[in-house]
C-alpha cells in the first residue's frame, strides 16, 4: 500500500486508513535552546540553518560560548569593582545573536544603558563627581588594604594563615 503525505502548516495530512485526523507538530518545539532568531534569507546564518545538523551544532556552540562568558563574569565576582559586568553582558550579547529570549533580555539592558548614558550627558558635573568619587573610594580601599596589611590580619584572625 502506498501512502501519500503532505505537510500543511502544523498538521500532517494524508491517507489515514485508521481514520485519524493526522499527527500535529508542535509549532514551538525546538532543540531545547528556545526559538532561533529570524534571519535574512540568503545570509550565511540562513545557509547554516538549512542544514539541520549544522544548525543544531551552531546553536549549541553559541550557547556554550555565551555560557563561558557568563561563568567568567560570575567567577570575577570575588574581585572588587565592576569586572563582573562586562563578561556577563558579552555572554548575553553572544546569546542574543541566536536566541530570541536573550535578545529580549539584552534589549532591556541596552535600553537601561542608553538611558544612563543620556542622563550622564545631561548632568555631566554630577556624573563626573560620582565617577571620580567612586574611583577615589576604590583607590582608598586598595591603599588601606595594602598599607595596613588587612588581608594578612584577616587571615590570621580567622586562623587561616
Amino acid at each position: 500500500m502506498t501512502r501519500t503525505v503532505t505537510v500543511t502548516g502544523n498538521t500532517v495530512a494524508g491517507d489515514h486508513s485508521a481514520g485519524g485526523g493526522g499527527a500535529t507538530r508542535c509549532p514551538d518545539c525546538t532543540d531545547g535552546l528556545g526559538k532561533p532568531r529570524p534571519v535574512e534569507p540568503g545570509s550565511w546564518r540562513d545557509r547554516i540553518r538549512q542544514k539541520p545538523a549544522l544548525a543544531v551544532a551552531y546553536r549549541v556552540a553559541v550557547f556554550v560560548v555565551g555560557l563561558l562568558f557568563v561563568l567568567l563574569g560570575l567567577a570575577l565576582t570575588v574581585l572588587p569593582g565592576p569586572l563582573t559586568i562586562p563578561p556577563v553582558l558579552a555572554g548575553l550579547w553572544v546569546w542574543s545573536t541566536e536566541f530570541e529570549w536573550a535578545r529580549r533580555f539584552f534589549a532591556a539592558f541596552r535600553r537601561k544603558a542608553l538611558d544612563a548614558w543620556r542622563h550622564a550627558k545631561q548632568h555631566p558635573v554630577s556624573s563626573a563627581a560620582v565617577t571620580i568619587g567612586g574611583l577615589a573610594a576604590a583607590a582608598l580601599v586598595f591603599w588601606a588594604v595594602g598599607h595596613f596589611s588587612l588581608v594578612d590580619r584577616a587571615t590570621a584572625a580567622l586562623g587561616l594563615g
